[in-house]
């Protein structure tokens, strides 16, 4: 019969933890500095974004007017009838929002 060996144990890892270091104020001033650096890269990155989507915005807004106007050009009384309509609509509304404060 043969006898079958034992693997050796292997040992647990064990996660090694950073060593401590001391905050010192000049560390805090530094890690301070450093953020806000970070903190203003990304803010101009954040409003470069704004303002391109801003100016998207308002491209898609002036051709809706140009739309809006050749329509209102080529059919002046639906254009009459729907501004009426809304104007009746709104106010509907502040009358019923005037009449719940009462």
């Amino acid at each position: 019969m043969m006898v079958k060996k034992k693997a050796p144990k292997r040992k647990k890892a064990t996660k090694r933890k950073a060593p401590k270091r001391k905050l010192t104020k000049k560390s805090v001033k530094r890690n301070v500095k450093k953020t806000a650096a970070q903190i203003k890269k990304e803010e101009v990155v954040l409003r470069k974004k704004a303002i391109a989507e801003f100016k998207k915005a308002k491209q898609k807004l002036l051709a809706a007017e140009k739309k809006m106007k050749a329509y209102a050009k080529k059919n002046p009384d639906k254009a009459v009838a729907i501004a009426v309509g809304v104007g009746a609509a709104i106010g509907a509304a502040v009358t019923a929002v005037m009449k719940r404060k009462k």
